[in-house]
C-alpha cells in the first residue's frame, strides 16, 4: 500500500535493540540508545551514527566520539615491496622509531586518522625494511591494533555472547565453553516445540541458548534457587516479548513439595524467606556455602542491570516533583504496581506447576554450581520417558557420583560421561599452525536418556533374574 511505512528490516541496527561491540577477539554487549557514552577497549564513543546501519558493520572512531563507516579502499596503502631475507642484524634498542611520543599525541590532535598514522610510523621506521615479510605483516597488524579505533557491531547470538562471556567472565558461567555449550544442545534434542526443564547458575547463557533454538515454540521451565532466576545473560539476546511468554520458572525450594503432593500457593514467599528455605528444601543438598555463592551472584548480576538501567534511572530522578500530592500518588502507583507483578509472578508459578506435575517434559538440562547429583534425581521425574538429559560440571568427580547413582537407580539407558577437547587453528598462507594459547578444559558432559524403570514390581524383578541368565547361556553357546 502506498505511503505506509517499510517495515524495518531485522538486520538493521536499530534503537533499543541490544548489540555486540567486537575489536580483534573482544566483545561487549550494549543497549543501543542515543546521546549515551560507550567506553569500550578505552575508547569512548556514541552509537548514534551506528543506527540505521546493517548488522556487520565496522565503524572507526573519529575526533568527538562519532562512528563513521570504514571505508576498506585504501588498505592495500600500509603494504611494502620492500623486505629482508631475515631479522638476524636487527636489534630491538628502541631507537628505530624517529617519531616521538609527542609527535604521535601532535598527529592525532591534527586529527589524523589511525591508518595515516600507521603509514607514518612505516615511513620513520629505520628496521621496518629489514624484516622479512611476515615480520611486517606482524609490526603493522600490531600497530593498527594500537592506534586504528576499528569497532564491529554484530548481532548477538549464542555463538557471541558465549564467546563473550568465556573471554571476560569465565567464572560467572562456570567456565562453560562455547563447545561444550553446542553439544549440550545437541545432546539435549533442543528443538522447536519441546518442553524443557533448565536449572543452570550461567548468569542465564544456557537459558538464552535454548530459547534461540527453540524460537519461540514450545515451552520452558526455568528451576532457580534463591529468591529469584538470574537472567543477565538472557537480556542480552535481545529476544522479543513474544519469546517470554514461553517461559516459566519455578523454585527449587519447592520441588520436594511438588513431588509428594503437598505444595500449594496460598501467598507467595518473600525472598528472604526463600533464600532460607532453599538450604533446607532444596533436595537435601544445598548448603549455606552454596547458597551464598548463588545469593553473590544473584547481587553481581543485579549490579550490572543497575549499570545498565543507570542513565534512565538519573533522568527518572531528574524530573522535579510538585508537593506532597504528587509523592503521594507515586507511592500509590508503586505499590498497585508491586502489587500487580506479584499477582502475575504468583499465576506464572501456578502454570509452571502444572505443567512439572505432567510430569512430560521432553529433555533436561542441568549446568550448576552446585553438586548436580540430588538435583538430577529429583528433576529427572518430571521428564517423560525416551527422552535425553545432559548434566554440565566443571569437575569430573561430581558426575562419576551422579553416574554411580543413576546406575543403582535404574531408569536410565546410554549413560555416557565426556571431556570435550578444543584446538583453535590460526590459518595463513605458509604460517598455519596451531596457535600457542588454548583452553586447558571445557568441563565433562553426563548424557543419558530416560526410560521405564519395570524394575520396582517385585513380580518383574524375579522374571528378569530369571530370564537374564538363560539368554546368556544360549549367547556363550552359540559363540562356542
Amino acid at each position: 500500500m502506498e505511503g505506509s511505512p517499510e517495515p524495518a528490516s531485522p538486520g538493521v541496527i536499530r534503537e533499543g535493540d541490544f548489540a555486540v561491540l567486537k575489536r580483534d577477539e573482544v566483545f561487549k554487549a550494549v543497549a543501543v540508545a542515543r546521546r549515551r557514552k560507550i567506553v569500550f577497549e578505552k575508547q569512548w564513543f556514541c552509537l548514534d551514527n551506528a543506527i540505521g546501519h546493517i548488522y556487520g558493520t565496522t565503524f572507526e572512531v573519529t575526533s568527538g566520539g562519532t562512528l563513521q563507516p570504514k571505508n576498506r579502499v585504501q588498505e592495500a596503502a600500509t603494504e611494502t615491496k620492500e623486505a629482508g631475507a631475515d631479522n638476524r642484524n636487527i636489534v630491538d634498542d628502541g631507537k628505530s622509531q624517529k617519531l616521538t611520543h609527542d609527535d604521535i599525541k601532535a598527529l592525532k590532535d591534527k586529527g589524523i586518522k589511525g591508518q595515516e598514522i600507521v603509514q607514518q610510523l612505516i615511513e620513520n621506521s629505520t628496521t621496518f625494511r629489514d624484516k622479512t615479510e611476515f615480520a611486517q605483516h606482524k609490526y603493522i597488524k600490531k600497530k593498527k591494533k594500537k592506534y586504528e579505533a576499528v569497532i564491529t557491531i554484530v548481532k548477538p547470538s549464542t555463538r557471541i555472547l558465549s564467546t563473550m562471556y568465556y573471554g571476560r567472565e569465565p567464572g560467572k558461567i562456570n567456565y562453560l565453553r562455547y563447545d561444550t555449550l553446542a553439544q549440550m544442545l545437541t545432546w539435549g534434542n533442543v528443538r522447536a516445540g519441546n518442553k524443557m526443564i533448565v536449572m543452570e547458575t550461567c548468569a542465564g547463557l544456557v537459558l538464552g541458548a535454548i530459547m534461540e533454538r527453540m524460537g519461540g515454540y514450545g515451552s520452558i521451565i526455568q528451576m532457580y534457587p534463591g529468591g529469584g532466576p538470574v537472567r543477565a545473560a538472557t537480556s542480552c539476546f535481545g529476544f522479543p516479548g513474544s519469546f517470554f511468554q514461553t517461559l516459566y520458572d519455578f523454585p527449587l525450594s519447592k520441588v520436594d513439595s511438588l513431588l509428594s503432593g503437598t505444595f500449594s500457593l496460598k501467598k507467595l514467599p518473600l525472598e528472604s524467606e526463600e533464600n532460607t528455605a532453599v538450604a533446607e528444601e532444596s533436595n537435601g543438598s544445598v548448603d549455606d556455602k552454596p547458597v551464598s555463592v548463588q545469593e553473590a551472584d544473584t547481587e553481581c548480576s543485579a549490579e550490572i542491570a543497575a549499570e545498565d538501567r543507570q542513565p534512565e534511572e538519573q533522568e527518572i530522578m531528574d524530573i522535579p516533583t510538585e508537593g506532597d500530592a504528587f509523592e503521594d500518588s507515586k507511592a500509590k502507583g508503586t505499590t498497585h504496581d508491586k502489587l500487580k507483578k506479584q499477582e502475575e509472578r504468583q499465576k506464572k508459578l501456578i502454570e509452571a506447576a502444572d505443567l512439572l506435575k505432567e510430569k512430560n517434559a521432553d529433555g533436561l538440562i542441568v549446568a550448576s554450581r552446585f553438586h548436580p547429583a540430588p538435583l538430577l534425581l529429583s528433576l529427572l521425574e518430571f521428564v517423560a520417558p525416551s527422552r535425553p538429559f545432559v548434566v554440565y560440571c566443571q569437575y569430573k568427580e561430581p558426575l562419576v557420583e551422579c553416574y554411580t547413582k543413576l546406575r543403582e537407580k535404574g531408569g536410565v539407558i546410554n549413560l555416557k560421561l565426556s571431556e570435550t577437547w578444543l584446538r583453535n587453528y590460526q590459518v595463513l598462507p605458509d604460517r598455519s599452525h596451531p596457535k600457542l594459547m588454548m583452553s586447558g578444559a571445557g568441563g565433562y558432559l553426563l548424557t543419558g536418556i530416560t526410560v521405564i524403570n519395570e524394575s520396582v514390581k517385585s513380580g518383574d524383578c524375579s522374571e528378569q533374574t530369571d530370564e537374564e541368565p538363560t539368554s546368556k547361556k544360549r549367547k556363550l553357546q552359540e559363540q562356542r
